[in-house]
């Protein structure tokens, strides 16, 4: 469960339900049926183990996200995938019809999905066998190829699906390898990178590959990227 603000609300919300449903609790501390709903919906959505996000917003401090969804009384709960809204309800329900709510969101498991958390090469080629774009076997036999540096094979089978977060971290570790944990080596290599962006694509290439293996999180990311931006326009 993660605490959304006006300012994750694209990344954590948004980005995220093209990759799995996110269901979204509109809450306020004063709310004495929001404090009901929010243990009971927590312990349905993490029943699922995965198949489906719970975020939860305070009303009174995100009036963006509040003004997005209109928001007119709370508990609210919005299901969203690709962006969209796909459903909803109002009020504190009981928890029979709130599991009811996830499970209509919650795909049932297929035997693809139970190789895939097998986790091993040859159950990671028969899920894909199965079903070619299943985005749990294409990014965990990705990774396992460019982590034995197979890398060609690792881009094609990203290729199956559309990119996302993860696709794009997956690709970026086969093209440049793993983005060591010396802070001086990384920065070294983004910094002697950062005079041939602008005119070399391979370049450019590795310089953006090196922060998405640094991901969103690290510190350094936010400035490189800002460094970036002033070396192309």
């Amino acid at each position: 469960m993660v605490e959304v603000t006006d300012s994750t609300f694209e990344r954590d919300v948004l980005d995220r339900s093209v990759e799995v449903p996110v269901l979204v609790d509109l809450w306020a501390p004063w709310c004495g049926p929001c404090r009901t709903l929010g243990p009971l919906i927590e312990r349905v959505v993490e029943a699922t183990d995965g198949k489906v996000e719970l975020v939860k917003v305070n009303v009174d401090e995100n009036p963006r996200i509040s003004a997005t969804f209109q928001v007119q009384s709370i508990p609210a709960v919005y299901a969203l995938k690709d962006r969209k809204v796909v459903d909803g309800f109002i009020g504190a329900l009981p928890e029979p019809a709130v599991a009811e709510f996830v499970a209509r969101l919650a795909p049932p498991e297929t035997e693809a999905d139970r190789l895939v958390a097998k986790g091993d090469e040859a159950s990671l080629r028969e899920a894909l066998e199965l079903e070619p774009d299943h985005e749990g076997a294409v990014v965990a036999l990705a990774e396992l190829l460019a982590g034995r540096g197979d890398d060609e094979e690792a881009l094609r089978v990203l290729g199956r699906i559309p990119e996302t977060a993860e696709t794009r971290r997956v690709a970026a570790l086969a093209r440049v390898g793993p983005a060591t944990s010396d802070d001086g080596d990384v920065e070294r290599r983004l910094d002697s990178l950062l005079d041939q962006v602008k005119d070399d694509e391979e370049a450019r290439q590795q310089f953006v590959d090196l922060l998405e293996l640094l991901g969103p999180d690290d510190p350094r990311t936010a400035g490189y990227r800002k460094a970036l931006t002033s070396r192309l326009y």
